[in-house]
């Protein structure tokens, strides 16, 4: 054999064997997955001030009564996942008032081409585009509300007793008693013909029927907070015969998924995630007559960290078919909570399993289970 070509082989050898014990190296080296990277991002909610409307509003879907020309927007919606994907490219925003005997929302949806199908009530609204309220008074994840309503004023209200990843079930048999609609077109609906500015939504909901499902039953005072999403669907469509038509996506030969448009990111395409919903704050004060500051949940890092164990139990109970008493075990540790919060103590059995802080720096003695209810202990034993 040749010299050079000796030494030639000898090192291309030694190169191949140092790419191999590399390589080998970089893949054995453990992937460190947080929390960040395993479960939903921490929301940052949005937050909004409900005042008080002196005269009831009668839902015609016209926006010029006193009080919603003095009652605030909410912010733009934005994509359901956040920041990462793209602004919506049509805007839509809101409105709250309330009085003693009802909770009023508003809406204001731009729309160049306004369509609607569905007449019929509890029929699956968002098959057309529509408008969406969820609704949690007490703020514990579980019986909530949800209604939607399409261009026509078609309303379709549902109870969840709990959101479907927790088993749920949708109570679709369930009604709003005393559920007003109002819708008004800013153009003309079903006529591809024209370009239409848009339409806006008037819902009127009694507040006892939103009382059955909160901790006690308590209607609303002033400084109370509810958990509160609003949501819009939208659908790709174009023109044919006359006719709007969903565009279909060549790959599946199905219509493509629709746009999911929300006041505040859930992270998610999943609005059946109630811990990412904004605030609700109920003010004393009539629209116009004064601003009132919202006030913080300042038991949203204790919250967060128990939200955060309960989507851990959750993943550790998929792999192992159990739940577990050790922090380390279900992938966590005290890096992944707030400063300040002590070791929570976490109560597992092979089929559930509790959480809370022992040193709960709140005072309030927040817990969550395996369901993903969070309450207050003292709160468990009222009846809801």
């Amino acid at each position: 054999m040749d010299k050079k070509f000796s030494q030639l082989l000898t090192r291309s050898l030694l190169f191949g064997l140092f790419i191999l014990i590399f390589s080998s190296c970089r893949h054995s080296v453990p992937v460190i997955s947080t929390a960040a990277d395993r479960f939903p991002p921490e929301p940052k909610p949005e937050s909004y001030v409900a005042y008080r409307t002196s005269t009831p509003i009668v839902p015609d879907g016209v926006l010029d009564e006193e009080a919603w020309i003095k009652a605030p927007w909410t912010t733009y919606f934005r994509d359901i996942e956040g920041p990462k994907k793209p602004d919506p490219w049509f805007k839509t925003r809101a409105k709250v008032l309330w009085d003693d005997t009802n909770i009023y929302f508003a809406a204001e949806l731009e729309e160049p081409h306004v369509w609607a199908n569905l007449r019929q009530r509890d029929t699956i609204i968002f098959i057309d585009n529509d408008f969406e309220i969820f609704i949690d008074p007490d703020g514990d994840t579980h019986a909530y509300y949800e209604l939607e309503v399409n261009a026509f004023g078609t309303p379709w209200d549902l109870l969840l007793l709990k959101p479907y990843r927790d088993g749920g079930p949708a109570v679709f048999g369930w009604d709003i008693a005393g559920l007003k609609v109002g819708v008004h077109i800013e153009g003309t609906i079903n006529n591809p013909a024209d370009e239409d500015k848009g339409w806006t939504v008037e819902i009127v909901i009694p507040l006892i029927v939103m009382s059955e499902c909160s901790i006690g039953r308590q209607l609303p005072k002033p400084g109370d907070h509810w958990r509160l999403g609003f949501s819009r669907v939208e659908w790709r469509t174009h023109i044919e015969n006359s006719t709007y038509v969903k565009d279909i996506n060549p790959d599946t030969g199905r219509p493509f998924p629709e746009e999911n448009w929300v006041w505040s990111p859930q992270g998610r395409i999943n609005m059946h995630m109630p811990e990412m919903w904004g605030y609700l704050q109920f003010s004393s004060l009539t629209a116009g007559a004064g601003e009132e500051a919202f006030v913080p949940d300042n038991d949203r890092d204790l919250k967060w960290a128990l939200r955060l164990i309960y989507y851990a139990e959750n993943e550790y109970y998929a792999k192992n078919k159990k739940y577990s008493s050790s922090l380390s075990e279900i992938g966590l540790s005290m890096k992944d909570f707030s400063e300040g919060l002590s070791e929570p103590a976490i109560l597992a059995t092979r089929t559930t399993f509790e959480s809370y802080f022992p040193n709960d720096p709140t005072g309030k003695g927040w817990t969550i289970y395996n369901d993903g209810r969070l309450l207050r202990i003292a709160d468990s034993l009222v009846v809801k």
